[in-house]
Parts: structure tokens; sequence; C-alpha cells
């Protein structure tokens, strides 16, 4: 076996001059981003990126996210049940302090990327290291890590991973994301709505009916930073109301988004008498366009289906800018898939430091879940 080393880094000037020539492939890795977190990250976040090297040479690259549940005012106040409140219990006593090896604020394998082949029992035998050395700096600053989850991982990879140092650790698999292949023959919108059967046509048909009113403008830098405290506000609505939460964007997240990558960075606002009444975003990575965070007036949501029309938009941006696929990320399964994504399942691992509780993790874990029913729809004929 290759013998590598690691190294972590907790600010981006610090970074070898080397790091995009091994992020290349995603946006999600590159410098560019990785500065919207230092200088707009969740207050609760605290972010690490790592470097592994083969000798003196940059192999790798790596993001960790350390997150403070006690900074959190809410989990997310759409479910008031008992269920939610035994697991809000928890994870402020027992859970508070959480290391993520990934990114907690996207949905998909962003995690880690390397230049050359590395081996699953490599790759998984780093990453434990990584784990293990943030552990060792908290434990030097007099804060105990709690909970180590390593995120999203498509099927092969969690496979592979679990025949190795993941063995002994909890597989969990959370909402699917919702992802659209994109057929190459799709030129155009017309393409798209041709391909629907009766019944979904004519619900593109009722939303577009809907919207009448509705101006849809992408915003500039200036915009975004004239418009920010409302789009804060329509996002932090979205946000609260979501069944669970466990991070709030900074107030300038969205303007320093859009200041760091520029044109691959999209903010599209949704205006009625020039009145900003929703907003969604899309980060254009490579060949795949990714859907960031969204907000809307709630309101105005139901009497426009302000959310239906946004997802045909992004979708219909998808297929005019010859993206192979949209990632629409968890949440809203069933009208996700109205539109045409299809779920595909990701995985987790996860283990607590302590060992007692570490032990009937597979059974608390499954508990702590919100519980999802939902039915996936086929629009195309």
């Amino acid at each position: 076996m290759n013998t590598y080393s690691l190294k972590i880094y907790t600010s981006i000037a610090s970074l070898p001059n080397s790091w995009d020539d091994i992020a290349i492939d995603n946006a999600f890795l590159q410098k560019a981003y990785l500065e919207v977190l230092e200088s707009s990250a969740p207050t609760n976040m605290q972010c690490f990126y790592i470097g592994i090297f083969e000798e003196t040479q940059l192999i790798g690259v790596a993001l960790a996210q350390y997150l403070n549940l006690n900074k959190l005012e809410s989990f997310g106040e759409r479910d008031k049940c008992l269920k939610t409140f035994i697991r809000n219990f928890i994870f402020k006593n027992f859970a508070s302090h959480v290391l993520f090896l990934g990114n907690n604020m996207i949905t998909g394998q962003n995690g880690y990327t390397f230049k050359k082949n590395i081996s699953y029992q490599e790759i998984s035998k780093l990453l434990l290291d990584c784990a293990n050395e943030i552990i060792s700096y908290f434990k030097n600053e007099g804060t105990t890590i709690h909970i180590v989850s390593f995120k999203d991982f498509y099927e092969k990879g969690a496979r592979e991973l679990k025949k190795n140092e993941f063995a002994s650790m909890y597989e969990f698999t959370a909402q699917p994301n919702m992802i659209f292949e994109l057929p190459n023959h799709w030129k155009t919108n017309d393409d798209y709505v041709a391909a629907f059967s009766k019944k979904y046509r004519d619900q593109y048909k009722r939303a577009l009916k809907k919207s009448d009113g509705v101006i849809v403008k992408e915003l500039s830098l200036e915009e975004i930073i004239f418009n920010e405290e409302r789009i804060y506000q329509l996002y932090y609505y979205v946000a609260k109301n979501a069944p669970f939460n466990t991070f709030f964007l900074d107030k300038k997240h969205f303007s320093t988004f859009k200041k760091q990558c520029g044109n691959r960075f999209i903010l599209c606002g949704y205006f009625i008498e020039n009145q900003l009444v929703g907003f969604h975003t899309l980060l254009l990575n490579g060949n795949v366009l990714e859907t960031y965070f969204l907000g809307y007036d709630e309101q105005i949501q139901k009497e426009k289906m302000l959310y239906l029309n946004m997802l045909y938009n992004m979708t219909k941006f998808g297929i005019e800018n010859q993206f192979e696929k949209i990632l629409f990320g968890r949440t809203a399964l069933e009208i996700k898939s109205s539109i045409g994504a299809a779920p595909i399942l990701m995985s987790g691992f996860i283990y607590h430091n302590n060992k007692f509780i570490n032990r009937f993790i597979d059974k608390i874990f499954p508990k702590l879940e919100p519980t999802l029913v939902w039915q996936q729809r086929h629009p195309f004929k």
C-alpha cells in the first residue's frame, strides 16, 4: 500500500497553489466555492480543507465541516410532535458537536477528489485519519466531538468503503438525491414539454397560467446586494419550515457566492409589480447543473404555484444550456419526480464517540429520521 500524508488547513490563503488542479472536476471543492464557505459559512459551522499528499506532491483534496448545534436556534419547525421534541433533546444533549467529512450544505458526493486512482481501502483509511486528526484538534481546544459522519456516497462507493475501514460503522440512507438525466436529443423546452403524458402536460400548462404576472429575472451582483435583506427573508422562511435543519446560511451568503463564482452562480428573482416574492439559485458544475437554495413568500407560492414553476424554469435552463443532468437534491421528492427527476439512493456512515451510545446507534438513528411516505410520479409518455 502507498504511503500518503495529510495536511489540514483552516484558511483558503494557506492552500497549495495546485489545489484547483486537483479539484478541476468539482466546483464544490474549488477555491472559489471554498472562499464562499470561509467568508459566509453558517454561524455554527467551521470548515477544514484537507490536502492529501504522496511524498511532497498534492494528489487529493477533501472538505470537512464541524457543526455546533448548540448555536442553532431551531432544528426546523414544520413537524411539531413528540418524536421531534425527543430528537431535538437528543441532539442538544448527546450530539451537539458534529463532524462531517463532506459537505453538509448540499446533496451529492462532494467530500473529496483525487487526481489519480486510489483504492477504496486507502480512501477509507485516509477519511478516518482526517476525522481523527480533526477530533484531536478539537480535543486540544477543550471540545469533545460527539458524532462523526461521512456523507453522501453513491451505491458503489458505499459498498466498497463498507468492505474496508468502514466495516464496523453504521451505514444509513437518508432521503434520495433527485436527479434528472436529460436526454441529449432535447434541445429546447418544447422538446421537454412534448415528452409529457397528457396529465403532466396539463400540470405544466396550469402552472404556467398560474404564474401570469410573475416576472423572472437573473440578478446581477449589484441587484443581489440591493435585495439581500429580502432574499434572506424568503430563504429563512423556507429553511425554518423544513422538517429538519442543522444550519442557517449567513445573511451575505448569496452575494458572497456571486462575488466568488461570477457567471457560474445564478440567482433568479421572481417579481410581482417590482416586489421580490421568490428566488432560486443554480451552480454550473461542469456538465452537471446543481440546484442550490431557494426561497419564497408562502402566500404567493400557493397562489402562483411558484415552487413548481421554479422547478420547470431550472429544467428549462438545464436543457437549453445542454447540461447532462440536473441535481435537485433531497426534499419535496414527489413534486420533483412529477417534473422528471428520479430518486438515486445515497448512503452515509456515522459513529458516536461514546462507545456505549455507538453500540446502539443502529437502533437510535432510524428513530431520529423524519418518516417519509411519498409516491414517485412518472410524467413522460
